[in-house]
């Protein structure tokens, strides 16, 4: 006897479905129910002979305020004092844009500062091949 194709979804490791659907299925995932970090969304579904298949998907939620941490990395060894900037910013009012703590400070990379002095040593090199002292 055949039965009806459904599906379930589950969040995290919670025994009770937060949906069960009939296929196809399209709705609005709320997140902001679910506290931030990693969580796994785990799909059943069944077919009409009874057969179930399982998919899950392992994602991270992030509604509060973006974090960023310059000067300390995970897992780096440190000794003496660590300068250490903390930026947090979020998107609590839709109405007005903050210029002020937006973006984080960060230093030029040092593929920058290596580029600007081959260019430099580069100009450098070619003044000094093609200057002549007696047409100057």
């Amino acid at each position: 006897m055949p039965t009806e194709r459904n599906i379930r979804v589950f969040v995290d490791d919670d025994p009770v479905p937060f949906g069960e659907f009939k296929p196809p299925v399209r709705f609005l995932f709320d997140t902001t129910k679910l506290p931030d970090g990693p969580h796994t969304l785990r799909v059943v579904a069944r077919s009409t002979s009874g057969v179930e298949g399982v998919r899950t998907i392992p994602f991270e939620v992030r509604n509060g305020p973006s974090i960023t941490v310059l000067g300390l990395k995970p897992g780096e060894v440190v000794d003496d004092r660590v300068p250490i900037t903390i930026n947090a910013y979020g998107s609590e009012r839709k109405d007005v844009f903050i210029v002020t703590g937006s973006e984080d400070p960060k230093g030029i990379p040092a593929w920058v500062w290596a580029l600007v002095i081959a260019f430099i040593g580069f100009a450098l090199f070619y003044f000094t091949l093609f200057w002549d002292p007696a047409t100057a």
